[in-house]
């Protein structure tokens, strides 16, 4: 069922019936059918004494009040199948708590959407030069040893270590990292791993980990592990 109404600051006559419920302050299951079309009917004798335009969907439900009124309060046919026919206010309740239904939902998409305003996106970024499955390895090392290696040193620096306080910006250049790398694999020959991770900032240290599997990727170092749950070591390849 679809309900699109704009009317005053009601949208629409389930919305007013909605309205009047709550401030009677009782439970839709138990609405007092004479009660509820009075006040209804007083809404809209208030509309129209301001010379205001009444819509028809407003004056309908005015006219299925009233026939529901006028049912309850009547006597009762002893010959008429009462029993057989649909109940009015069960169907006027139904509309009520579908509507009802559907307008707190609308009320949490507008909540959501204005939660995304402040959300911002970052751009797909290129990283087809650092994919492939011909990243060579030590035959004892895998490329899930490195992983593990990599996120229980991220472990252990969250541990050791206080949160930054001091927000800054610097752009960090996986070329830059490789040549750096090289560098002190010439100088030292072999690196422990998580040597090579001496600042704690979370963008270098992605960049040297990509630098790391780009290297090995090139054949440029080797890494080794002398047995399981050991150091991890990083290698120059002789030229």
């Amino acid at each position: 069922m679809e309900y699109q109404f704009t009317t005053y600051k009601f949208q629409g006559p389930l919305d007013l019936l909605l309205h009047l419920i709550k401030v009677a302050d009782i439970d839709i299951f138990d609405i007092d059918v004479a009660k509820i079309t009075e006040q209804y009917l007083d809404y809209i004798e208030s509309m129209e004494c301001l010379n205001l335009n009444v819509d028809s969907e407003y004056l309908v439900m005015a006219a299925e009040l009233i026939e529901m009124k006028s049912r309850y309060l009547l006597p009762n046919d002893e010959n008429s199948d009462e029993e057989d026919e649909e109940d009015p206010r069960e169907n006027l309740i139904n509309r009520l708590l579908e509507y009802q239904k559907y307008k707190e939902l609308s009320l949490k998409l507008r909540d959501m959407e204005s939660e995304r305003k402040y959300l911002y996106s970052k751009s797909s970024s290129e990283l087809t030069d650092f994919k492939g499955e011909d990243v060579v390895l030590d035959e004892d090392v895998s490329l899930d040893d490195l992983l593990k290696a990599f996120m229980e040193f991220r472990k252990r620096k969250i541990l050791e270590e206080p949160l930054d306080t001091v927000i800054t910006r610097k752009e960090y250049s996986v070329s830059k990292r490789c040549n750096d790398i090289m560098k002190k694999l010439r100088q030292n020959k072999k690196v422990n791993f998580e040597e090579l991770f001496d600042i704690r900032n979370k963008s270098y240290v992605v960049v040297t980990f990509l630098a790391i599997l780009d290297l090995a990727k090139k054949g440029q170092l080797k890494i080794k592990q002398d047995k399981t749950l050991d150091k991890i070591v990083l290698e120059e390849v002789g030229v």
